[in-house]
Parts: C-alpha cells; structure tokens; sequence
C-alpha cells in the first residue's frame, strides 16, 4: 500500500467512525483516537468484505460498500463501550 492509500484510508476511517458513533443511540464512553481507530478498521474490514460481495467496484458512489463500514464501525463502537463500561 502506498503512502496515498495509507492517507486514504485514515480520512475515510474518520468519516466512517464518525458515522458509526452517529449511528449508536446514546452515548458512547469512547475517545476521539478511539473513534477513529474503529473507523479505519472498520473502512478495511468493509472494503474486503464488499470486494467479496462483488459491490466494491459499482457505477457511481458505492452505497453498499458504505453501509457495511458504516455498520461494521458502529458494531465496533458499541463493542468497545460495552468493554470500556464493564472496567
């Protein structure tokens, strides 16, 4: 991976965080560096699976490639309160 995929990926793991955290009702016990951990993990994770899938590469935005990292950052941010609440 080259330095511009690397860079890539940390801003669209920030986006996804941020939408992941957004969608979790309540609030979440988790930090900002945390937030974007989950996000960049979650944008990887998403990406390889919807290349899986075979809808990685579509026409226009990707809408289904998004809602996957989207609900893998938000299944990420929940699993992480939940671990942070029970210290």
């Amino acid at each position: 991976m080259e330095i511009d995929g690397i860079i890539s990926a940390i801003f669209i793991g920030i986006i996804i965080g941020v939408l992941g955290r957004l969608v979790v009702p309540g609030r979440q016990r988790i930090g900002v560096l945390w937030t974007i951990a989950v996000g960049i993990v979650a944008a990887l994770i998403g990406s390889a699976l919807a290349s899986v899938l075979g809808v990685a590469d579509t026409k226009g935005v990707d809408w289904i490639e998004w809602l996957i990292q989207i609900g893998l950052a938000a299944f990420g941010v929940t699993a992480l309160d939940r671990a942070k609440t029970r210290r």
